[in-house]
């Protein structure tokens, strides 16, 4: 599945904040644009991981789905209408009525996406404080974690929708104290899952294995998004 960057074939909606996963979608080729859900992730609780990572993505479509819907139903006077994502990054989405869009329009995709670090059994989200990210940095080193993530692709013309995840192991040498400190004041181990980011230069040296890919690490499996759009397609 090519994406031309003349004409694609279709449009892409990357519903995620993460850096990451837009520096990873960008690399395989795609240009897209990007959305964001307000969900309360605390408020959806599953016992396995895989399990709350495939409910987390659903929810975040569908927060997306309904705001969209929101914002198309107001330009529209409530006619039933259906949203794709645009060409440029500043005109956001092209809204257009369910007959044109049948009709002339290009099937879009949204993709949404998320992950929790697996430790000794337990699910890491995202760290609540400094002094919680300490804790988990200190204990991957000289041990090993996981990293469970989902990727659920919607086709927003025909409704079509499938999750899956996919989990990478990863294995530590002994992190020092001060490089943990670094890391913590720096900041960025405090907005990813788990406090784990295997891709910056600090960690990088005591990455021992990767059994699986940095891309599923970093949050988006290049693998499988790429199986899920061609299915979704």
């Amino acid at each position: 599945m090519e994406a031309s960057a003349t004409s694609p074939p279709f449009k892409i909606i990357l519903g995620s904040s993460s850096i990451a996963r837009r520096k990873i979608l960008a690399e395989m080729g795609y240009e897209f644009t990007v959305t964001t859900a307000d969900i309360d992730e605390k408020c959806i609780r599953k016992e396995k991981p895989e399990e709350l990572v495939m409910a987390l993505a659903e929810a975040k479509a569908d927060a997306i789905l309904s705001k969209l819907r929101a914002d198309n139903n107001q330009e529209n006077d409530g006619e039933l209408s259906i949203l794709i994502a645009a060409d440029t990054a500043e005109a956001i989405l092209q809204r257009l009525s369910v007959h044109d869009y049948i009709k002339d329009a290009v099937p879009a995709l949204l993709i949404t996406c998320d992950q929790v670090v697996v430790y000794e059994g337990s699910i890491r989200e995202k760290p609540s404080s400094e002094e919680e990210a300490r804790q988990f940095l200190k204990g991957y080193s000289g041990g090993h974690a996981a990293t469970v993530s989902s990727v659920l692709v919607t086709n927003l013309k025909t409704g079509f929708r499938k999750v899956e995840w996919d989990r990478v192991e990863i294995y530590f040498h002994e992190i020092p104290d001060e490089v943990i400190e670094k890391l913590i004041e720096e900041g960025l181990v405090l907005r990813v899952a788990g406090g784990l980011i295997i891709e910056h230069p600090l960690i990088l040296p005591y990455v021992k294995e990767v059994v699986g890919t940095t891309d599923s690490v970093m949050g988006l499996p290049k693998a499988l998004t790429e199986k899920l759009m061609k299915e979704a397609l």
